[in-house]
């Protein structure tokens, strides 16, 4: 027998071994850890300000007969099957982000909170956690800009005994948000189910902060470099923001739109949680023009994690191209 012939069986042995196991055992220094991912935040800068997106987790669901208001369940499912989904169901990201800007450590938007943690299985109550591992303490935050009141951004300012979350920070509001959710007679005049459950849940959000609470106005500064644009539609004071500095710009969309495979491809369409679709249409097809015209950076709320894109007109929509992941921390 050949050298070259004993090495040929030899790799072939080896190969074999490799295909049907070993019949030694594992080590421990082997095994994976099973039931988490890594921490989830990711950092980059936008000029001299770092931006940190911090996950809350993300929530699967059933897809719902009518999660799109104006197109039937099996056009969505198509729409996520085409995107390589699972057409049956839908899984909604949740990112809010820490800025730092003039000295002061600045959270926008705080997820479904920490007591939504144990109820969902881990699936979301994540941004509490990543935050901490991130290196940021929650006493340390300077401010809190909530963009607007759904539970999925505002429930995170309170601790699961309802306490607030963030103790030293400054909650910035929507004033016109402000005014709409604390409004006894909109209340009153809400339909029954998931409206007046949302008034309640704002109203137990905000009284557990004693209702201490900074309101801020559209086309103003609410903090250095982060400027808040009014993009209603989805709630009567829902918020958009402009992270400016030098050259750099990044628009921190909020929900402009829901999932992107969805409604930044179909423009058109109208998600269940809109509460005026006809004028959030109109703010998404004005915000996604001008971003695609001038390129803008895109922070999206529910778009994959860490939720940056840029976006490019189609000729139907846009189209969501999400920025490469970039291993040297900013």
């Amino acid at each position: 027998m050949t050298e070259a012939t004993r090495r040929t069986l030899l790799a072939s042995s080896l190969a074999a071994t490799a295909l049907s196991g070993s019949s030694a055992p594992a080590r421990a220094a082997d095994a994976v850890p099973a039931g988490a991912q890594a921490p989830g935040f990711y950092r980059y800068r936008v000029g001299d300000i770092r931006v940190t997106a911090v996950t809350d987790g993300a929530n699967t669901m059933p897809l719902p007969e009518r999660f799109v208001l104006n197109a039937d369940r099996a056009a969505v499912s198509a729409a996520l099957t085409a995107d390589f989904r699972d057409g049956a169901n839908l899984t909604v990201p949740f990112t809010p982000l820490v800025i730092e800007t003039g000295g002061r450590r600045v959270v926008i938007d705080t997820g479904n909170g920490e007591a939504a943690f144990q109820k969902s299985g881990g699936a979301v109550g994540q941004f509490h956690a990543n935050l901490k591992a991130a290196g940021f303490d929650r006493g340390a935050i300077d401010a809190v800009v909530i963009s607007h009141f759904h539970g999925d951004h505002v429930n995170g300012l309170l601790n699961p005994e309802g306490k607030p979350a963030f103790r030293n920070a400054e909650i910035h509001v929507p004033e016109a948000e402000w005014a709409y959710w604390m409004d006894d007679g909109a209340m009153s005049r809400a339909p029954a189910g998931r409206m007046q459950d949302q008034f309640r849940n704002v109203r137990r959000v905000f009284d557990g902060l004693d209702r201490k609470v900074t309101p801020y106005a559209w086309e103003r500064e609410v903090l250095p470099g982060l400027t808040a644009l009014g993009t209603p539609g989805h709630t009567p004071g829902h918020t958009s923001f402009l992270l400016a500095s030098g050259s750099d710009s990044l628009f921190v969309q909020s929900d402009v739109t829901n999932v992107p495979v969805l409604f930044a491809r179909h423009p058109g369409w109208h998600v269940m949680y809109d509460q005026d679709p006809a004028m959030a249409e109109a703010t998404r097809r004005r915000v996604y023009d001008r971003i695609a015209a001038e390129r803008t950076l895109l922070q999206g709320f529910h778009y994959p994690f860490p939720a940056a894109a840029h976006l490019e007109r189609t000729a139907d929509g846009y189209r969501e191209v999400l920025v490469p992941w970039d291993p040297v921390p900013r």
